[in-house]
């Protein structure tokens, strides 16, 4: 199944979370923040007020509640505005 997002809206799909601490702890799946990293799978057209500025293939970084989750074929995705973008990580 084939995601085409509308107008100026992005499919994010999350980057893992980290399971080991920088100092070696191990964390339990239930102690795992939510990634707020995530790779750019595709995006919208685009609209005059809210051109596209990412493109499929960035990593990025998006407000923490922002979008809307969805699963396909057992992968789960985030459908959300370019607006929630914060930052593009190079």
């Amino acid at each position: 199944m084939t995601i085409k997002p509308l107008a100026d809206r992005v499919l994010l799909k999350s980057v893992e979370a980290e399971e080991t601490t920088k100092s070696g702890i191990i964390l339990a799946a239930s102690a795992q923040e939510k990634p707020e990293m995530s790779e750019v799978v595709a995006v919208g057209p685009g609209t005059e007020k809210d051109p596209m500025t990412v493109k499929a293939g960035d990593k990025v970084i998006i407000s923490k509640y922002s979008g809307t989750e969805v699963k396909i074929d057992g992968v789960e995705y985030t459908i959300t505005s370019v607006k929630d973008i914060l930052a593009v990580v190079e």
